[in-house]
């Protein structure tokens, strides 16, 4: 399993235990979580309506990249620790990260 924990908009505070090898982006799983995640571009990296703030994450966390920064740059609340969820694939190296809900909401 890999565990991370997800903080939303509120403040609350949840635990996530997903199954290893389930191939789907943070976004994904966040949505099938009943998180309220616009990804109005259906996880194409395009509109920035996934935008989690990684507030703690293992040294193995993919890096940024060009596309996803680019896109990254339009957001006004986007900081050092910003990333897409749907550029995040959930698999081991995501293994003990909290990730903070930003943006909108539906």
């Amino acid at each position: 399993m890999i565990n991370l924990t997800i903080i939303d908009r509120d403040g609350s505070r949840q635990d996530l235990e997903i199954p290893e090898g389930i191939n789907l982006s943070l976004m994904e799983v966040l949505k099938a979580s009943e998180y309220d995640i616009l990804a109005t571009c259906g996880g194409m990296g395009i509109c920035a309506t996934c935008h989690v703030e990684v507030l703690e994450a293992p040294e193995t966390l993919p890096p940024v990249n060009d596309t996803e920064l680019d896109m990254l740059d339009t957001l006004p609340e986007a900081g050092p620790n910003s990333r897409l969820s749907c550029q995040l694939r959930v698999n081991e190296t995501l293994e003990g990260a909290i990730f903070k809900i930003m943006g909108e909401s539906n």
